[in-house]
């Protein structure tokens, strides 16, 4: 994980490659504790994080959007009592980029008060 926590998400374009399965192997290697997620046919990086009531889960919520807005790449976000579902993918290319593995990194980090 720390490699990635130090890349910068990069604007993803329509045209760009998903990652290949030699990178996938690799860079969820990097966030261990993330599934792989596919729904209707698209791979995506799906985490659910645990808390001891809304509020927090809340708060957490509230810091992963700034943390999106922040890099211009937006997950789907699950806020319940007492837990958040986070879910990255790029929509454009309809699959994983290296992007999302960096959010997905950066997303842990708020948990480690980073």
């Amino acid at each position: 994980m720390p490699g990635l926590i130090h890349e910068k998400c990069e604007a993803c374009r329509a045209d760009a490659p998903q990652v290949s399965d030699e990178e996938l192997k690799e860079l969820i290697g990097q966030i261990p504790d993330w599934n792989i997620e596919v729904r209707d046919g698209i791979m995506q990086l799906e985490k659910t994080f645990s808390f001891p009531d809304f509020a927090t889960a809340i708060a957490f919520t509230d810091k992963v959007a700034v943390l999106a807005e922040d890099a211009g790449h937006h997950p789907a976000i699950l806020t319940e009592w007492g837990r958040v579902t986070v879910t990255w993918w790029s929509h454009k290319i309809r699959g994983l980029h290296r992007n999302d593995f960096i959010m997905a990194a950066k997303t842990d980090q708020i948990i480690l008060g980073g």
